[in-house]
């Protein structure tokens, strides 16, 4: 299988590749492509958020029935329900025990797009199809059974594979979407450019209220 606007063949990702820092896995994972049965999502926004030390992180209380994904081993999938209505994808990293993952915050659909339009039929165009985390899941298909689903796997359902490397020089970082705390930690990035970048939206007026250190992880 070739992903789509490449010449070479497409590989998974290794697990020993994803047990990295969080903040180098999301700068790694841009450009690489999310698989679903035919759909295939190539990643242009996403989000770093590490655990004990991230107050803006699921982790951040302690392990949970909910987070324990997040706690390793890396390469697995993390997805939650958010908002009542939503599912978000997150790519685990670290190393086991020691919590930490990259939000899937938005992509470009670069294969089975006859499907991903059919699970998105109110898109207004095919940038918009996997705009956003609740939309990249949707094109997907992603919901609560896949979490946990290992992305390293060959005979996963769902897999991460590599795509063509993004430029250091079209990388963008900024604040992350939406989190009442720690909300001025530069951790999303974004591939410069392109169209299926979401809309940045910060937090609410209580956020604004809380600003947080940079995390930091022992080196």
């Amino acid at each position: 299988m070739s992903v789509a606007g490449s010449d070479q063949p497409s590989r998974q990702l290794t697990r020993d590749e994803l047990a990295i820092d969080p903040v180098d896995a999301a700068k790694l994972l841009l450009g690489c492509v999310l698989e679903a049965g035919e759909v295939q999502v190539r990643l242009t926004e996403v989000e770093a958020y590490r655990g004990g030390d991230d107050p803006a992180s699921h982790c951040y209380r302690g392990r949970t029935p909910r987070n324990e994904v997040m706690f390793g081993p890396a390469g697995h999938l993390y997805v939650y329900f958010v908002y009542g209505m939503h599912f978000c994808a997150n790519v685990v990293t670290l190393t086991d025990g020691v919590p930490g993952a990259v939000l899937l915050r938005a992509g470009e659909v670069v294969a089975g797009i006859g499907l991903a339009r059919s699970r998105r039929p109110t898109a207004r165009g095919d940038a918009e199809l996997a705009k956003g985390p609740a939309r990249l899941t949707g094109v997907l298909g992603l919901e609560r059974g896949h979490n946990g689903v290992d992305l390293t796997d060959p005979a996963s359902p769902v897999r991460l594979l590599a795509g063509d490397p993004v430029p250091p020089t079209r990388i963008r970082t900024g604040p992350r979407v939406g989190v009442a705390v720690a909300m001025d930690v530069p951790w999303r990035f974004w591939v410069d450019g392109s169209p299926a970048v979401s809309t940045y939206r910060r937090g609410g007026k209580a956020a604004r209220q809380k600003r947080s250190p940079v995390p930091r992880l022992p080196r």
